[in-house]
């Protein structure tokens, strides 16, 4: 199984699994509000009748009584009449209800209007009235709020979801931080032991070659120098692979000219049913480092000839976007194209649709694009069964 298939799996696992833990806190919080809603839909409508009651009994004692389950059991409510005037009020805020008389600081006039009026509207948006009726030709009505127990328990679940979000995101960016640098490390040791290794039989074969041309008097032999041509080939390589890990050096040069010498040196190794444009403007500069980027460009070829079946073309663009100051190389074969929802999938590491492949050519792309010529790389456009473009952009620096 491709490994990232199986950790794009994993992913979706966790997260449906977030999914339904998070579904499972909402609707069991959704539960309780209701349940306390009614509860206290409840007293509201005992407070509604003890009001009631207050107006149609005689016995103070049971008055008082009423009046204390009244107290006990109300909660924040306003009452008004039939005209909308208000009557009684119970739970508001006690520094809002009444106004102080300027001339007598001790003395309390009547209540705030404005205070009191938005109350009541916002109690006319949470809740239907409950109506009691007062004499025989008269009715209240009353208007509730939730309590604050019941408000801070609705916004609860959100406030712990939003804390928990926050508390994985950061756990996993630091776990996601932690791997990549392991990653990275892996990538490096293994780089510079590739090239280690391989500095000893390129110095033994080019001693060899030597050899060779002195004893059999071969300096002109066309196989001689083609096989001088390999061995130098793999000193590139192997000089590739020790500047993995270390700052390279960017020097200034024609993109034009690196992309043609490359694609020049390419082109004659693979089969002729495949052909070569180099198109743009030859006078446009960035910073390369000419090993690493030749690297690049060999491993989105290789890409793009993997991608053709039999015959076709790879064309490089190269352009200049003037307001942003940058150069755009645009590499289009007319292979099998990519589904766009796997432009972002094919730079991962393990990412490949040969059965023989290590999918590691388009990671390291990235990496040398974005980490060592400060740039970008991603999927322009592509179209299935007609091919597929990548686009490098890299900062101009034609002016110095």
């Amino acid at each position: 199984m491709n490994p990232y298939e199986n950790k794009r799996r994993w992913k979706y696992l966790l997260l449906f699994f977030a999914v339904i833990i998070a579904s499972g806190s909402l609707l069991y919080t959704s539960f309780l509000v209701r349940g306390i809603a009614r509860n206290e839909r409840t007293r509201a409508e005992v407070w509604a009748m003890s009001i009631r009651q207050q107006f149609s009994a005689d016995d103070n004692d049971f008055i008082k009584f009423v009046t204390d389950v009244r107290d006990s059991l109300a909660v924040p409510a306003i009452v008004v009449d039939e005209i909308g005037d208000i009557k009684f009020t119970r739970g508001l805020d006690s520094t809002k209800t009444y106004l102080q008389d300027p001339g007598n600081k001790k003395r309390k006039i009547k209540f705030d209007p404005l205070y009191f009026r938005a109350q009541l509207e916002y109690m006319k948006s949470q809740h239907e009235p409950i109506k009691i009726s007062i004499f025989s030709n008269e009715y209240w009505l009353v208007y509730y709020q939730d309590s604050p127990l019941l408000t801070q328990l609705k916004v609860f679940p959100y406030i712990q979801l939003t804390v928990i979000a926050i508390f994985l995101l950061v756990a996993y960016t630091a776990f996601n931080s932690s791997r990549k640098s392991e990653q990275n490390q892996v990538w490096v040791g293994l780089a510079k032991e590739t090239a280690h290794q391989l500095g000893t039989p390129i110095s033994s074969l080019m001693a060899w070659i030597e050899l060779m041309k002195d004893k059999f008097n071969a300096e002109d032999d066309p196989l001689i120098a083609e096989m001088e041509n390999d061995v130098k080939r793999l000193e590139i390589v192997a000089d590739r692979f020790s500047k993995i890990g270390s700052k390279p050096i960017l020097e200034v040069h024609s993109v034009y000219d690196v992309v043609n010498d490359y694609v020049n040196y390419f082109k004659f190794r693979v089969s002729n049913k495949i052909s070569f444009i180099v198109k743009g403007d030859a006078n446009l500069k960035a910073g390369i480092n000419i090993p690493l980027f030749d690297w690049v460009l060999e491993n989105l070829m290789k890409n793009a000839i993997n991608a053709i079946d039999n015959t076709g073309s790879i064309t490089v663009d190269i352009s200049l976007h003037n307001a942003k100051k940058q150069i755009y190389i645009d590499v289009t074969d007319t292979g099998k194209g990519i589904a766009k929802s796997k432009f972002l999938t094919v730079f991962q590491p393990g990412y490949t649709t040969r059965k023989r492949g290590w999918g590691l050519g388009l990671s390291l792309t990235k990496r040398m694009i974005e980490n060592y010529h400060e740039g970008q790389i991603f999927v322009k456009d592509s179209e299935l069964g007609k091919g597929t473009t990548f686009r490098i952009i890299l900062k101009n620096r034609s002016n110095g």
